[in-house]
């Protein structure tokens, strides 16, 4: 079979979702990946930062397959060998008190938004049902009811109401929003990602989450972080948090926790936030199963084993210093945080930011528009500087054929 029958496949049987580029993978390894042609590409986008530690990372697929060999899944209604370890060693990396596993990224926002409306009730003493959460314009959190019901995206709310209440929207990067809403008494927790990914990674002044988070602190607010694309080491630190110095009171994690060999999230906060949630309030039956919790342990013993923080650190100067010397009057913008970046493209003669990532693919490297007119740019964190400059050369050779 061809790409061309495997795209015509996936548009006869499947749900019409999604537009992806028309390439047909069906290898990985490190940075790279093949299609069913046999075309190797440098994969620039990492399953949207899932595959931090590089595609099939032998030490995680050897964990993954070790327990895979023993025992898979008990559900919660029993303990299995394996969590307990998974949660001493997260909640040490990342240094909270608990952690509560879940599978998708989704599915950890929503239990940091049950748990910040459960300490709302029974620890800041908040009337019943009237708890609000901030969040932010151009926020992606994921795309359940209750997510899109915060989204001021219309392509991800517009058909999907009746919506769930209890949200303020507010800018982002904007603290005087924030200090107004922040008056509220009913307002339990400001939801947040670091850096907004899928807006087009929208880094925020610098300062900004450093000052919210005491802005939230001085009103008893929980601060609550969605790492889920900005965490394990993507942006040059363990979390995009660290580079101000910020412990959020609710932490999100989800997709590299896993290295991108299974679906793994947790959420992590102190005894005095997490002891909320009883027995029978939230669970998953998936969540916290044996072979995840190898996983995450694995993927997370590469990221510190590998420096990989420390490596998307240096990588990322040099691809934005790179960039931003590209002469070319599509390149509007460059701006991101260590590997986590984007090129913001000014169409040229009819040709927009998807035409210059089919011709990137053409050329040998994977990227994907965001908001038609951004490319977002994050390679697995495991490349060499050798391969950073070859891909840059794809980049740059791209974007000047128009």
């Amino acid at each position: 079979m061809t790409s061309q029958d495997y795209i015509k496949k996936e548009d006869k049987f499947g749900a019409h979702n999604y537009h992806p580029l028309p390439v047909v993978l069906e290898k990985g390894e490190g940075i790279f990946v093949w299609d069913v042609e046999g075309k190797k590409y440098y994969d620039f986008l990492s399953a949207y930062s899932a595959v931090n530690q590089g595609h099939c990372h032998p030490h995680i697929i050897g964990a993954m397959i070790e327990q895979a060999k023993k025992l898979t899944l008990t559900s919660r209604a029993f303990y299995n060998n394996v969590l307990g370890d998974f949660e001493e060693y997260a909640t040490k990396y990342f240094g909270y008190d608990k952690l509560l596993p879940m599978n998708t990224g989704a599915e950890a926002d929503e239990t940091a938004l049950k748990l910040c409306r459960k300490w709302a009730y029974d620890v800041k003493g908040i009337e019943a049902n009237k708890a609000k959460i901030i969040v932010c314009e151009g926020n992606f959190h994921g795309r359940t009811i209750t997510i899109v019901s915060m989204s001021t995206d219309p392509d991800a709310k517009a058909g999907f109401g009746p919506y769930t209440p209890g949200f303020v929207v507010i800018p982002y990067n904007d603290l005087d929003a924030l200090a107004k809403e922040l008056e509220d008494p009913n307002v339990a927790g400001f939801l947040v990602e670091p850096i907004q990914g899928e807006a087009g990674v929208y880094v925020p002044e610098d300062g900004f989450l450093k000052k919210a988070f005491e802005m939230c602190k001085a009103k008893n607010v929980l601060f609550i972080a969605d790492e889920v694309q900005t965490g394990i080491a993507r942006t040059g630190k363990l979390l995009a948090c660290d580079h101000e110095g910020v412990r959020p009171d609710v932490l999100i994690l989800g997709k590299a926790i896993s290295g991108g060999v299974m679906p793994v999230s947790a959420v992590l906060a102190d005894d005095d936030i997490m002891l909320v949630i009883k027995p029978g309030e939230h669970g998953s039956t998936f969540g916290g199963n044996p072979v995840a919790a190898k996983v995450a342990m694995a993927a997370l013993e590469v990221v510190k084993e590998e420096n990989l923080a420390e490596r998307a650190e240096k990588l990322g100067i040099i691809f934005r210093k790179e960039m931003s010397a590209i002469k070319s009057e599509m390149v509007e913008t460059v701006r991101g945080k260590g590997l986590l970046n984007a090129i913001v493209i000014r169409p040229k003669d009819g040709k927009t930011a998807m035409d210059v990532c089919l011709k990137m693919a053409e050329n040998g490297l994977l990227a994907k528009p965001t908001h038609d007119h951004i490319i977002r740019f994050a390679p697995p964190l495991v490349i060499t500087e050798e391969q950073l400059y070859e891909a840059i050369e794809i980049i740059e050779k791209s974007i000047k054929s128009f």
